[in-house]
């Protein structure tokens, strides 16, 4: 097995607390009614968003895969931390043991924030991933962060 680290960091507008509260702690319900063409449906199989807990994410019509389930690993609502990993699901597509995502928004000089994610991706036997290999997943998961900007821009009394 071996371990492929990647890292990004997105600036936005809106305060970290803000940013966190909307796509962390509330993602599960308005991730699914901004962007439905990416995520159908988010269902707790275990807890319910608390560190253990397990969801499962179904995914729009628009995505190439199906489903997914991640376990939620750390959740710190003071530093804006959330820590999740995919356990089970067709984006692991066979070669990946699991993808630990751990994300951090920090207090931007100009007034928003810094998103800033640390990925990894934990292979099976000698597969490789190559930095290539994760761009489509990381252009969507932009998407996405970037949806919730624009909501977020748009009805700057929600959160």
């Amino acid at each position: 097995m071996g371990v492929f680290t990647y890292e990004s960091e997105v600036a936005t507008a809106i305060p970290p607390a803000k940013m966190f509260k909307a796509c962390i702690l509330d993602g599960d319900n308005l991730i699914p009614k901004i962007v439905p063409q990416a995520f159908k449906s988010v269902e707790y199989m275990e807890g319910s968003g608390e560190p253990g807990s397990i969801k499962k994410i179904t995914f729009g019509e628009g995505s190439q895969f199906n489903y997914m389930k991640e376990k939620v690993e750390a959740l710190d609502k003071d530093s804006f931390v959330y820590v999740y990993s995919v356990i089970e699901g067709d984006a692991l597509m066979n070669m990946l043991e699991k993808i630990t995502y751990e994300t951090k928004l920090e207090q931007s000089p100009a007034g928003g924030s810094i998103c800033k994610t640390t990925s990894k991706y934990y292979t099976i036997g000698d597969f490789e991933i190559t930095e290539e290999g994760i761009k489509a997943g990381k252009e969507k998961a932009l998407g996405v962060f970037k949806a919730v900007e624009a909501y977020l821009l748009a009805n700057p009394d929600a959160y």
